[in-house]
């Protein structure tokens, strides 16, 4: 017990000899290096551009489909209203919205534990514009090895209208976007008019030009980095990953030893010679748009584009091996246990997911396209006419959401001889009215301070189209 553990000092040295005239400095951050993508073609590759040009498509063309005197997808901000097709939503009706927000985040929750990132790779948006700058850039610059040269040479005529036709179309892009975005909350049609014109309101061109420099710098400049620094999804999608989630990874046992040899190796014979199948080409970095080697295993840097799939699979071909090193599997898979597909956590998703769609689908197709309100007059309690009854006044508030202009019939009930002295209004399609409605009851009927009264609106050409509110009616036992 006596024995002393031997200790030693490990100080470093720049630090035991620092002195406080001396400037100590540490890199907090690394340098950025720039990533060069190579173009790859294959099966997944022709799916995500599918995918991409469907996407781009849709959220150009969509402001510029008509329906009826508006845009189809019409977001009208200063109106209150939000024209979807048909269907006309307002501010009232937010949950239906919120309730849309957690469907979709319960679908990616889904999606997640399922397969992965591939709503990064193939849907989401920033990756949708940066692989588009990323194709302009291919046809204008060239291949990989020719940008890294055209970048380390220095300015020339031809250097310089390659750069400048690209930043230009960037900008195009960026500000077709920036514009097409402000078109879902204003005519476009009228828009791309009053723009060039400087007849647009001030905000449609601040958004515009906001857009426009975001979408320039995300997907020209930053690139990677948003997936990899700004996207929060990055970070917390690990947690949703298990054992049985499909991502794309390096059969390692396969591949390993890797090494450079000789193409009229065969597949057996390399094997004999102790070689795995990788033969170590850097392609399936080369191709990667967050620059990563997926053979160092699953980083949360990867999207699951499956660039790297297409590019060992090409490579796969040409040595006559067969494809897959790397591949879309489980980590499961990958040591060879079963892979559980209908498993408890996925289930739930999905069950949940079903569930809230269902709801929500009908909802929508059950609500009533009305809205109204009640509001007592709080100035007076109640009056009394010249009769002896007791009257009571409300300041009725009817919001017609249907498309068409309404006449609707008002009725009170829940207390014997109540009478109103309007029992019409008129509310224009999309519009709104308020009326003061003085409601009288014998004064026989009041047995008791405040009584619950219910009032009922009902379109007189929709009789389906109703709504009931509850109301208090004041009067005076003092007689």
């Amino acid at each position: 017990m006596s024995d002393k553990i031997p200790t030693h000092d490990v100080t470093p040295d720049p630090v035991a000899h620092h002195t406080p005239q001396e400037a100590v400095t540490h890199e907090m951050y690394a340098s950025r290096r720039h990533i060069y993508v190579r173009e790859i073609k294959g099966v997944f590759q022709r799916l995500r551009r599918g995918s991409n040009w469907v996407l781009m498509l849709a959220f150009f063309l969509l402001p510029w489909v008509p329906w009826g005197d508006r845009p189809a997808i019409w977001f009208d901000l200063p109106g209150r209203e939000f024209h979807i097709f048909s269907a006309t939503f307002y501010p009232q009706e937010f949950m239906l919205l919120s309730w849309l927000l957690i469907i979709c985040a319960f679908g990616l929750f889904f999606i997640t534990v399922f397969a992965g990132r591939v709503w990064c790779g193939y849907t989401c948006p920033q990756s949708v514009w940066t692989f588009l700058f990323i194709w302009v850039e291919h046809r204008l610059e060239g291949s990989r090895n020719r940008r890294i040269k055209l970048d380390k040479q220095a300015m020339n005529a031809d250097k310089l209208w390659r750069k400048g036709a690209k930043h230009a179309i960037w900008l195009a892009i960026a500000l077709a976007t920036g514009t097409t975005f402000v078109g879902y909350f204003t005519p476009i049609r009228e828009l791309v008019v009053e723009l060039p014109t400087l007849q647009a309101h001030g905000w449609s061109y601040f958004w515009v030009g906001f857009f426009l420099v975001f979408t320039y710098l995300n997907a020209g400049w930053l690139r990677e980095q948003v997936c990899i620094y700004m996207c929060p999804y990055a970070r917390f999608q690990s947690v949703m990953f298990d054992r049985d989630t499909l991502i794309v990874s390096y059969d390692e046992a396969r591949g390993e030893p890797r090494g450079a040899r000789k193409k009229s190796l065969s597949h057996a014979e390399a094997r004999e010679a102790g070689h795995g199948d990788c033969i170590d080409c850097d392609l399936c970095v080369q191709v990667c748009p967050t620059g990563i080697d997926i053979r160092d295993g699953l980083q949360y840097e990867c999207i699951t584009c499956a660039a790297c799939i297409d590019a060992c699979d090409s490579v796969m071909d040409k040595m006559g091996y067969p494809r897959g090193l790397i591949r879309y599997t489980t980590e499961n898979a990958l040591e060879g246990k079963p892979t559980h597909i209908l498993r408890p956590r996925l289930m739930g998703y999905l069950a949940a997911l079903l569930v809230m769609i269902g709801l929500f689908a009908w909802t929508v197709g059950d609500r009533t396209p009305l809205s109204f309100d009640v509001e007592r007059d709080r100035n007076r309690l109640f009056q009394t006419t010249a009769e002896g009854n007791i009257s009571n006044s409300y300041a009725i508030t009817v919001r017609n959401m249907d498309g068409e202009d309404h006449v609707y019939r008002l009725e009170a009930s829940g207390l014997a001889g109540l009478t109103l002295d309007t029992d019409r209004i008129r509310v224009p399609a999309s519009d709104s009215r308020q009326q003061v409605v003085t409601i009288t009851a014998p004064a026989d009927a009041i047995e008791q301070p405040s009584h619950a009264i219910t009032l009922r609106l009902t379109a007189e050409q929709s009789p389906d189209i109703s709504l009931e509110r509850e109301a208090r009616f004041l009067g005076d036992l003092r007689r």
